[in-house]
């Protein structure tokens, strides 16, 4: 996984384990890879996939058995569906907006690509 500057690493794996989430990947009680195999998978320290770990168990989207691993919290899909959606609301959309400001775009425009964007969606998707 290549990583970016402006946020830090574990909150990039956070991010990469909640898309698996919201897209199915891991159910609800499923078993997610142990810090091991995630440090190497992420090419990272196992200490900082620790702390992403913790910050997602305090955040009730996954849970520890000790001994057995990490698994999917009961509601786990629901809790990464808001989290995503407050870190969105709060964190990118401001971006998007002060873009629009500065472009003098309306939210008009936004809906036409939006549209533009899922007929693509669903292009890619029956080809």
């Amino acid at each position: 996984m290549e990583f970016n500057d402006s946020q830090a690493i574990y909150l990039q794996i956070a991010d990469y384990i909640c898309d698996r989430i919201i897209k199915r990947h891991w159910k609800e009680g499923e078993k997610i890879p142990s810090i091991r195999d995630t440090a190497v998978l992420m090419e990272v320290n196992p200490n900082t996939v620790v702390r992403t770990f913790n910050f997602l168990q305090d955040k009730g989207i996954i849970f520890n058995k000790r001994g057995l691993g990490y698994f999917v919290a009961e509601n786990g899909f629901k809790k990464t569906m808001a989290f995503k959606k407050e870190n969105f609301i709060n964190e990118d959309l401001p971006k998007v907006f002060h873009t629009m400001d500065v472009l003098k775009m309306r939210t008009s425009d936004l809906e036409d690509y939006y549209a533009s964007y899922k007929e693509q969606i669903i292009k890619e998707q029956t080809s």
